[in-house]
């Protein structure tokens, strides 16, 4: 069908250009009163006359130079037209390719499908690419199903964690209001165990609110000079009664008039979350050093706490949200799992990097900042 309708149209064209052609010699020679002929007389005929008769014959060198000239110009007008031609060929091939493209990504993106399977080998370099974007897609889905399941798995915990505490506080109320003439020391014993039982739920309600506020929030950077030194030393001042409570003691070495560029409330969160961590995973009666250095273009921020050593392949992992060290719940070590994540969220948008290292029950946490 498609071979006999190509037969019609050619056919068509050259009809079309007889019939041209006819009605152009009609034109010149009857509508013009033989205009052409006259023309073509005078442009490459030649008359003499020798006295007794009149000679004619063609001026070959007039009919050379026109037909060169017209040589020259269908030449032109042919290679004008076959640069069209090519441009409307290179646009229609173009989209041609394009739409067989899509049509192949497509495909591979909704199935599962290997590359070879749906990309022909001219399109080596496209499926490779396809690959690629499309492994890291996948990674990027596991990565956020194994999140999502950790933050269900985190909030489960929470609710089941929040009736024990709140049980043995309305436990230790109702006593004392049943008792009102229960021995002095008990009361006090009781009302010392609602006291901590409280102060644990207050604690698990500020994981579901840092939870809530992870997911809210849009972190937005005001920047400014910092004087780094006595931030640090502030942090560690405020963490003393925490220190205390652990029997651990800060060792802070950072030279006077250290300063970075950046957001001074986000870098102090940066900061507080790493010590807590440092805190909450080392052995008790140790020393948590910290110290800041500088070389051309960064400042570098040491944590070094001494304690149980984080095993190699969880090193990446405790910068993830909603991961926790702790396999169980049941020690109060940790939070929701955020503070690690926030904190790499944060030096990121000021341009510099955080990572861990952790061997011999040592583990260091290094900050470095642009300056």
């Amino acid at each position: 069908m498609a071979k006999l309708k190509r037969t019609i149209g050619t056919a068509l064209v050259v009809l079309g250009g007889i019939l041209f052609c006819v009605m152009l010699r009609e034109f010149f020679d009857t509508m013009l009163d033989g205009y052409l002929l006259d023309w073509l007389d005078r442009k490459f005929v030649m008359h003499y006359y020798d006295g007794d008769h009149t000679f004619t014959r063609i001026n070959w060198t007039r009919v050379k130079e026109y037909l060169f000239r017209g040589l020259l110009a269908f030449i032109l007008m042919a290679a004008v037209a076959g640069r069209i031609a090519l441009l409307f060929y290179a646009a229609r091939r173009e989209k041609q390719v394009v739409h067989e493209a899509g049509k192949m990504i497509g495909d591979y993106m909704r199935h599962d499908r290997e590359v070879t399977e749906v990309f022909p080998v001219e399109y080596a370099e496209i499926s490779a690419q396809m690959a690629e974007i499309k492994s890291d897609m996948q990674h990027q889905e596991q990565a956020l199903k194994q999140e999502a399941a950790r933050k269900n798995d985190l909030i489960t915990y929470l609710a089941h964690d929040l009736k024990t505490p709140l049980t043995s506080v309305v436990g230790y109320l109702s006593l004392l209001e049943e008792a009102p003439d229960m021995p002095e020391e008990q009361k006090v014993k009781y009302t010392r165990i609602a006291l901590d039982k409280a102060l644990r739920l207050e604690k698990l309600i500020n994981e579901f609110f840092e939870i809530t506020r992870y997911n809210l929030q849009q972190i937005i950077l005001e920047k400014e000079e910092i004087d780094l030194a006595f931030m640090l030393v502030q942090m560690a001042d405020e963490f003393y009664p925490v220190l205390r409570e652990h029997g651990n003691r800060v060792d802070l070495r950072a030279r006077d008039n250290l300063t970075v560029y950046g957001d001074s409330e986000k870098l102090a969160r940066v900061f507080n979350n790493i010590l807590k961590n440092a805190i909450a995973y080392s052995d008790a009666g140790t020393e948590i050093s910290i110290w800041a250095e500088e070389d051309d273009s960064n400042v570098i921020i040491y944590f070094r706490n001494y304690g149980k050593t984080i095993p190699a392949q969880r090193l990446d992992a405790i910068f993830e949200k909603f991961f926790r060290l702790d396999d169980a719940r049941v020690t109060n070590t940790g939070g929701a799992g955020l503070g690690l994540a926030i904190a790499k969220e944060i030096v990121t948008l000021h341009g510099g990097t955080i990572m861990a290292d952790s061997r011999d029950r040592e583990t260091t946490f290094v900050v470095s900042l642009p300056k």
